[in-house]
């Protein structure tokens, strides 16, 4: 029999695969998104799958909404957020409100409508810029950022969920998901959409710092397939785990790799370092496979190889770039 899922932030990058997924695999869905971030085309595309599925446009700010919305509801997915370091540094107060006091309010609707888990989209950025090869959930959170303050105290509140109220949570530190569909026009647009379409535009990325520092970059079909994971697994509840591919790519290498798969010459435009951002981030992702039986589905190149020809055909079919 279908389960019901509520997937918040689903007209969002990650969300709108977690819940394309769920729609395909025949289970019932309902979104909220409130579209500041969000795209209504991926909304658009939830729908033309069919299946059990309904939307709402609404903030997860509204306690009222998601009291409604969670009615029946077997597992939240939690990934609407207020998402990027630099938007954090520029309106802490905004990124506060959305992953914050969002956070408490989907946690209390959860709660009330007695949902069986909530599995929550944490963030590495809680590590902050701590040494070590590999950041694990042994560390002691030291973010240096208001969005990795915000992220860390949406897991503390699910954890402290978890204990007071018997809620089951999981909390999943993502580090640095790329994929098809991601937003490369935002101020705030993560590397490697940015730099594709930069680049078969003909144009330099740009580089903050020397292009040294490294990231965990873990393609989105493995992003999905641990959450999951998350939702079945047992004896999980109030666990902090991270969600990643376990490898490290430099940033430099990161633009090596993509002039050679579109065949460009086009070196980095190296800019100054931004306030909050972190130089290196990479995953241990034993307690994943220990906890989740989770283990990376889609390796970074082959990744890399499916987020670049999706972008071309986007351009190809648009006459643009």
């Amino acid at each position: 029999m279908p389960n019901c899922y509520v997937v918040t932030g689903a007209a969002g990058f990650i969300g709108s695969h977690i819940a394309e997924r769920l729609l395909r695999d025949g289970q019932g869905v309902r979104v909220v998104d409130n579209l500041l971030t969000g795209k209504q085309a991926h909304l658009d595309y939830l729908k033309s799958l069919g299946g059990d599925l309904s939307i709402t446009i609404g903030s997860i700010t509204d306690l009222d909404a998601l009291n409604k919305l969670f009615r029946g509801v077997d597992y939240v997915i939690h990934q609407a957020a207020l998402p990027s370091v630099p938007r954090s540094v520029a309106d802490p107060l905004e990124t506060n409100a959305h992953c914050v006091d969002g956070t408490l309010k989907v946690l209390i609707a959860a709660r009330d409508a007695n949902v069986k888990r909530v599995v929550y989209a944490a963030s590495s950025s809680a590590y902050g810029d701590q040494p070590g090869v590999s950041k694990n959930e042994r560390m002691s959170p030291a973010p240096i950022s208001p969005y990795g303050a915000a992220k860390l105290t949406g897991e503390l509140y699910a954890k402290a969920f978890y204990h007071s109220y018997g809620l089951e949570t999981v909390s999943l530190r993502f580090f640095n998901v790329f994929g098809p569909r991601q937003n490369p026009d935002s101020t705030y647009a993560a590397a490697i959409p940015k730099f594709i379409k930069l680049m078969l535009n003909g144009e330099r990325p740009p580089v903050y710092g020397d292009g040294t520092q490294s990231r965990d970059f873990t393609y989105i079909d493995n992003v999905v397939h641990g959450v999951l994971l998350a939702c079945a697994a047992i004896d999980v509840g109030g666990e902090v785990i991270n969600l990643a591919s376990g490898g490290r790519v430099l940033i430099n290498d990161l633009v090596d790799k993509l002039n050679a798969q579109l065949a460009t010459e086009l070196p980095p435009a190296y800019v100054p370092e931004r306030p909050g951002d972190i130089s290196h981030s990479r995953a241990d992702i034993s307690k994943a496979g220990a906890l989740l039986a989770y283990e990376p589905l889609v390796g970074f190149d082959e990744g890399l190889r499916r987020t670049v020809e999706w972008f071309r055909e986007q351009y190809r079919r648009s006459g643009t770039r």
